[in-house]
């Protein structure tokens, strides 16, 4: 029974770390046909998987600039930013924005489920660190991009921008790539194409912020 037992222990772990680590290096080339949330969602489904320079380089930024801004210089975790929500839990009992990366966003949109919990939350750990591991910061960025959520059943840059604006990724103005970005904390309640005041308010923040970044903030693309 114990040798049962530790050959079932030792086949989870086996399985637990050679899929998820061929399945990135298979991305490192490769785009996913498919992944966990369009299975999910129940809308029909538009994705159109195109490469980083077929993405507008306004997109790029107002991205890096609204979701992480220390992407360039953390290998998948912001403890800068951790420590900053942690003192606002601390201090009000709620935080302003939450800690995730891209790399961390990037691997839970690969493998796992939408829904949170304490087990998504800690399986998100090894699979970021694999990622960060395994794949440079410009192929990361290029696969969040191609794979985000940006309104129901849309998936990715390119799909985003004919659905929204009826226009190729590549052809995004600032103004809508700053829109898109505005949308990605909640896109099912937030439409880039008629954004509200506070999603237009947002934008305009974001456009902002791109034109005064340094260059350092997208200097590992």
């Amino acid at each position: 029974m114990k040798t049962v037992l530790r050959r079932l222990i030792w086949a989870g772990v086996l399985i637990g770390l050679v899929f998820p680590i061929t399945t990135i290096l298979l991305y490192r080339l490769l785009p996913p046909l498919v992944t966990p949330l369009m299975l999910v969602r129940d809308a029909p489904m538009r994705y159109d998987f195109v490469d980083l320079e077929q993405i507008s380089p306004s997109l790029v930024q107002a991205v890096l600039v609204s979701e992480d801004q220390r992407f360039c210089e953390h290998s998948g975790f912001d403890w800068k930013q951790m420590g900053i929500v942690w003192d606002e839990l601390l201090n009000t009992g709620s935080a302003s924005r939450g800690a995730s990366t891209i790399s961390m966003q990037t691997a839970k949109n690969l493998f796992l489920w939408p829904t949170r919990s304490k087990i998504r939350k800690a399986l998100e750990i090894p699979l970021t660190l694999m990622l960060e591991t395994l794949l440079p910061k410009r192929r990361i960025l290029e696969l969040y991009l191609n794979i985000a959520e940006f309104g129901e059943g849309i998936y990715g840059a390119e799909a985003a921008a004919q659905a929204h604006f009826n226009r190729d990724a590549k052809g995004l103005t600032r103004g809508q790539a700053a829109r898109l970005a505005a949308v990605l904390p909640n896109p099912l309640e937030r439409n880039a194409g008629r954004p509200s005041h506070n999603v237009q308010s947002r934008a305009n923040q974001i456009s902002g912020q791109i034109r005064v970044a340094p260059a350092a903030l997208w200097s590992c693309l």
